[in-house]
């Protein structure tokens, strides 16, 4: 009873001291698109004090932005090293890396204006890419006419075209796409990926088609960087058939899926609850991988956590704790996934180690723990962790409550879910939090509950909500919605015909629900 009141009192005061921004961290590898001339970058080494006299890059880096970049190339020269065209190189693909894009430019313009080496194609590339990202596409274009004729080449008309793409300057781009043509010059595969990503839209989704047939007239042949923006477009809607059809036209098309393309699958198969699937696209996803893509380890502990395997999620893990620098970000899936597999010791012992380690600064953090705890009812622990919150600067959130609803309605208290589920709806929520599967499956969870309760009003709202998010296309989130019916005995003619138009296939499950719902018919 203490505790009970001890959350009532905690949640309605909340309702006094809440913010609204929501802070959500995808999972999944993202998909970014990259400058003709930029080169892949994966996680690498701390850096050591004792390099930094030998090496150009670490000097500018460490500049106060104050101080103009040409005293780190004084200071340079000045201990009698030369400026060779690889050290710039090295040195813009580490200030890209860290979207130091102004000290970026400035370093071209030194080189430009100086010339320690005579400038060729990859420096105007560089140069072009960074006056438009800081001053625009009309700059870039005034830069582009000025460039030596020699140079304005095939490479700098791509890194244009990337230029404008990246201000949203789509016509402007199709423009200079046809005088490349005319040119005779090849578009890189990177600028149709992009075109792809600025049509993902619901509302321009049905210009993709064209644009992989312009792709295949202009004879660029398809990256599997190309499938996996593909891959992950049909993985987001939640359309495992759509998904299941690019995957098909990818090794049609002879493309071998990477480690990414593998994550894409696999998640998006357990997040339908497809497990033998997903399982078989994990064994994929460990046989190809290379070791340097750190998110993929990530991802890796998601799915050991759907799949339930607690032996090789804490093999994982232990690859994981290897790296010097084991993210928050890590440590909360890992909290996640244990409280998946029903470890919650181990859970608690995570939340304990990130706490020492890298200290609490986000409502994720704490949200991540609250999950496991709710999930098995452990109400009073999730409230005690609840009331940590405010301690340290950080602020309860949407999700944060949603989690508490299901906490509340696990440990039988279905009056404090009730009012705490209100709470959270109050928030203002941005659409990419709404659409995560985190929210999803919470939301779900409770509309699990909510179904066997025989709660039709409450789970209709929830699906809803549900159905926004194209969620409702899996056949067990209609099994539910069709449960609710049973459970509270009333009878719905249009069950099966809302399911079907809503995109899900019924299964044995939904045709013995309504089975059961026949006998309600008066």
């Amino acid at each position: 009873m203490r505790t009970l009141l001890t959350f009532r009192e905690l949640i309605f005061s909340q309702a006094f001291h809440r913010t609204f921004p929501i802070s959500w961290t995808s999972h999944l590898p993202q998909l970014n698109y990259t400058f003709c001339t930029q080169s892949d970058t994966n996680s690498s080494s701390p850096e050591l004090d004792n390099e930094e006299q030998s090496s150009l890059s670490k000097r500018i880096e460490k500049l106060p932005k104050e101080v103009p970049v040409c005293s780190a190339f004084q200071s340079w020269m000045g201990d009698g090293f030369p400026v060779h065209r690889g050290d710039i190189f090295s040195t813009i693909n580490r200030l890209r890396k860290r979207k130091q894009n102004k000290r970026a430019l400035q370093v071209m313009e030194w080189v430009i204006r100086e010339k320690p080496y005579m400038p060729k194609e990859l420096d105007y590339s560089y140069l072009l890419e960074f006056t438009t990202k800081l001053h625009g596409v009309s700059q870039g274009e005034k830069l582009f006419s000025c460039v030596p004729s020699e140079f304005q080449n095939q490479l700098l008309y791509n890194n244009l075209v990337m230029a404008c793409l990246d201000k949203g300057k789509i016509t402007l781009s199709l423009a200079y796409m046809r005088k490349m043509r005319e040119l005779g010059y090849s578009i890189s595969h990177l600028i149709f990926n992009r075109l792809i990503i600025l049509h993902s839209s619901p509302a321009r989704k049905k210009a993709i088609p064209k644009i992989l047939t312009q792709m295949k007239a202009d004879n660029v042949v398809p990256h599997v960087s190309t499938y996996n923006i593909l891959l992950k477009l049909e993985a987001n809607q939640h359309n495992i058939e759509g998904l299941v059809k690019v995957y098909g036209d990818m090794k049609q098309a002879k493309i071998e899926p990477n480690e990414i393309s593998y994550c894409i699958l696999a998640t998006a198969h357990a997040v339908a609850r497809l497990l033998t699937v997903c399982e078989a696209y994990v064994e994929a996803v460990e046989k190809s991988m290379t070791g340097k893509n750190w998110s993929t380890f990530d991802v890796l502990i998601i799915l050991y956590g759907y799949l339930g395997k607690k032996k090789e999620l804490e093999r994982i893990w232990s690859s994981v704790q290897n790296h010097p620098h084991v993210s928050s970000k890590s440590f909360v899936l890992a909290i996640e996934a244990f409280g998946k597999v029903g470890e919650v010791n181990r859970s608690e012992e995570l939340y304990n180690e990130m706490k020492t380690s890298k200290g609490l600064t986000c409502t994720e953090q704490f949200n991540s723990l609250i999950s496991v705890y709710c999930k098995h009812g452990f109400i009073s622990k999730a409230t005690a962790l609840y009331r940590e919150i405010d301690k340290v600067g950080c602020k309860p959130n949407a999700i944060t409550f949603r989690h508490l609803a299901v906490g509340c309605l696990k440990a039988g208290l279905v009056k404090e879910a009730l009012k705490t589920l209100e709470l959270g709806m109050d928030f203002t929520t941005i659409t990419t939090l709404r659409k995560s599967t985190p929210w999803l499956e919470t939301t779900h969870s409770l509309t699990e509950i909510f179904a066997e309760k025989g709660d039709v009003e409450i789970v209709e709202k929830l699906f809803e909500e549900l159905k926004k998010a194209n969620y409702t296309k899996y056949t067990f989130v209609y099994n539910t919605l069709i449960k609710a019916y049973v459970k509270a005995k009333i009878y719905d003619p249009n069950l099966l015909r809302r399911m079907i138009l809503g995109g899900a296939r019924p299964d044995s499950e939904t045709y013995s629900l309504l089975k059961l719902i026949e006998q309600y018919r008066t």
